[in-house]
């Protein structure tokens, strides 16, 4: 991975990995094998990421070189739209078709959330000769620092935008020990240039905060619906046994002690409590199968069967306080009208 993720409002017009860019920038003090740059041109477009919520039509175009992420085996991928066998899946971007169309890479949040297409669609865009084109998207990442963008290759890019000079991102590489020396340098040699610096993870967790803010949401939503249908299960449970006083009275004369008139309700009102769950359980899991057969998707095991032994210990304590209410009830009465 990278140590930072860096973009300037000045585009950079040097290599910073070489000898001449380093010099013409003043960073000799990091001029090691340690610290390595890849720099990305950028075509300004709409923010794809989680950090907006509306629907994207043309985001933010990036010029990448492939070569440098297949050589380094930068970050994973979800799907391809074809097979590359042992090949890294970013040479794909280097198959340009015969019709024009421009092979992408884009975020699987941004394929999903912010575009709502798949592999093998296209965007549609306009280039500087006002002619339009379109991208396919071949391929998505798994959570990257690049959501919100669509990656094409840097020749792709200047044939269409010939006139966008320089690099406006950096993707830094540096030892973990010199990180915080290195950001210094950058922040210094280019504040002329605007440069806003982030650590690569914080950028990430920047994008996951939206999506785990939506997960809060709902889990609340969750609980609260968990404690309302296990109270209006105790009142279920409460009105069936009150309206079988008279059966409970019965059973009592001829011998049943309460304590076993409590576990007859008991064991009839749990199997009650497991089929809901089983049904319940079947038809989740049919409704959200396209979801879960969805590349790229990890279900929670662990807090799912937290959530289901929540559900049935909620269950059993309601059905228990209305079992243990009902049978304190004067069952005298309840035989004489019998």
């Amino acid at each position: 991975g990278f140590a930072y993720f860096g973009e300037t409002t000045i585009p950079l017009l040097y290599d910073l990995n070489s000898s001449r860019g380093r010099k013409n920038y003043g960073l000799r003090d990091i001029d090691d094998a340690g610290v390595r740059f890849v720099q990305i041109r950028v075509k300004e477009g709409d923010d794809a990421s989680c950090l907006n919520l509306n629907r994207i039509e043309t985001p933010r175009i990036l010029g990448v070189r492939p070569e440098e992420f297949a050589q380094r085996g930068s970050f994973s991928f979800v799907k391809t739209l074809h097979e590359t066998g042992d090949e890294n899946p970013w040479i794909l971007l280097d198959r340009i078709d015969v019709d024009g169309v421009v092979p992408a890479v884009v975020d699987q949040t941004v394929l999903t959330w912010g575009l709502h297409k798949s592999i093998g669609d296209t965007l549609t865009y306009t280039d500087e000769r006002g002619e339009r084109f379109e991208l396919k998207l071949v391929a998505s990442l798994k959570s990257s620092i690049f959501q919100g963008n669509v990656l094409i290759s840097e020749e792709a890019f200047m044939e269409r935008f010939p006139s966008t000079s320089g690099y406006r991102i950096l993707l830094v590489d540096a030892p973990a020990e010199r990180t915080d020396q290195v950001s210094s340098i950058l922040i210094r040699a280019f504040r002329d240039y605007g440069l806003a610096l982030v650590p690569a993870v914080q950028r990430l967790a920047e994008f996951n905060k939206v999506t785990n803010t939506y997960l809060s949401i709902y889990l609340l939503l969750g609980g609260l619906g968990l404690i309302l249908g296990s109270f209006g299960m105790g009142l279920v449970v409460l009105r069936n046994v009150l309206e079988r006083r008279s059966e409970l009275a019965i059973l009592r004369a001829v011998g049943f002690r309460v304590r076993s008139l409590k576990l007859i309700l008991l064991i009839e009102h749990s199997l009650m409590i497991g089929a809901g769950i089983v049904v319940g359980v079947a038809a989740s899991v049919v409704a959200l199968l396209p979801s879960l057969l969805a590349p790229g998707i990890e279900i929670p095991i662990t807090f799912i069967g937290i959530l289901l032994a929540a559900i049935v210990v909620c269950g059993c304590a309601w059905v228990y306080i209305a079992t243990v209410f009902a049978t304190r009830v004067d069952l005298i009465t309840a035989l004489r009208n019998e």
